[in-house]
């Protein structure tokens, strides 16, 4: 299936292609830049030429909805920007920032009183997101402050109606179940009140929607989405990791995922040992078991990043792996994270992507 014409002549006058960020059988989505009257701009690009036939009603449902909330939405600077819409593809602004659950706002009240704003503003223009449940849709940005992305869900209302006022509430609760994971201090009277009732919506759609949700997304779509990483993640990751961790010279190793242009989901094992030579011995025993397809790729570190408590920094690890190194700098808490960070990015793997980040590495690796 391709773009449609016009889509295609417009994007190949205006669009630079960049690093992929994610394949389903929804949409295709990948960051580049986009040519403006004023200039190029780092953008982000949904397209619907690469779904399969089976899925691609659903998929264009759903790019309907995100293209008219993006519309509606424009002028809040709470979301991406709407740069351009065609028939199947569409452009919207690149927010410098990362996922809530890379973030990890821990007791950042500025952070959830800018993300209650967010949705304040949304909701008066008579959106509802409607998927902020995942915390991948919830961005903190370089600035410190909220964004919502992916609209795909999003109900557009033309009236504050009692459906709407449900859909606000149900957008406002999964904000502060947030809230209360990473500033559960700071949380109100009011606020505990409100996570601790769900609507009725709500309550019947956990009892009955949701399994059937389930039942069709993983088993029909055969579609699974744990922080992105699908069901290679889920499934193929933990056998994986077994057999790396059997090794005596590793000490310890773990396995991220990214979205690959030629297998749609790719994994990314960093393994914590001395011997860099040990790389090619892990992959010829990961091949020789014969079971979940072995990494696309496998790097052997010094030592793995980690928090406070001693638990790896897979948020760290994850954006290595999806070749965004330039968003790593507001993630780097400490000379230990950045010395690093220079070690690990001087021999990555996923290089094939065409973003050029030199500069990005030049930077984090002069401290």
């Amino acid at each position: 299936m391709s773009l449609p014409p016009q889509d295609a002549a417009a994007l190949s006058k205006t669009w630079t292609e960049g690093v992929l960020l994610k394949r389903d059988v929804f949409s295709t989505v990948e960051r580049g830049r986009f040519r403006t009257s004023s200039g190029e701009v780092d953008a982000v690009l949904r397209r619907l030429d690469q779904v399969p036939w089976w899925s691609y009603l659903l998929a264009l449902h759903l790019f309907t909805r995100e293209r008219r909330a993006l519309t509606l939405a424009r002028e809040l600077r709470v979301g991406p920007e709407l740069l351009w819409a065609g028939d199947r593809a569409l452009v919207r602004g690149f927010i410098d920032g990362v996922a809530l659950h890379l973030a990890k706002p821990h007791h950042d009240a500025r952070y959830f009183k800018s993300a209650k704003l967010a949705l304040r503003k949304l909701h008066r223009m008579g959106v509802c997101h409607n998927d902020l449940a995942k915390e991948q849709n919830w961005l903190r940005g370089s600035d410190g402050l909220a964004y919502v992305t992916d609209f795909q869900l999003a109900v557009c209302f033309k009236s504050r109606s009692q459906l709407f006022r449900i859909a606000a509430y149900e957008d406002l609760r999964h904000l502060l179940k947030h809230k209360r994971t990473y500033a559960p201090e700071l949380l109100t009277p009011k606020e505990k009140a409100i996570l601790s009732k769900k609507s009725l919506p709500a309550r019947v759609w956990l009892m009955t929607g949701k399994k059937v949700y389930r039942a069709i997304t993983r088993g029909i779509f055969n579609f699974t989405d744990r922080e992105g990483g699908g069901k290679r993640l889920v499934n193929d990751a933990p056998p994986l990791l077994e057999i790396i961790k059997q090794n005596p010279a590793v000490r310890d190793a773990s396995i991220v995922a990214f979205a690959d242009r030629r297998t749609g989901v790719g994994l990314y094992a960093f393994v914590e040992a001395d011997d860099v030579v040990l790389e090619t011995k892990l992959q010829g025993e990961l091949a020789a078991a014969k079971g979940a397809k072995p990494p696309e790729h496998l790097q052997v570190v010094a030592a793995l990043p980690r928090d406070a408590s001693g638990r790896i920094r897979t948020e760290v690890l994850q954006l290595v792996a999806m070749n965004q190194v330039d968003l790593l700098e507001p993630l780097m808490t400490s000379d230990a994270d950045r010395a690093f960070l220079k070690d690990i990015l001087e021999s990555r793997k996923n290089l094939r992507d065409r973003f050029n980040f030199e500069t990005t590495d030049q930077t984090l690796t002069s401290h």
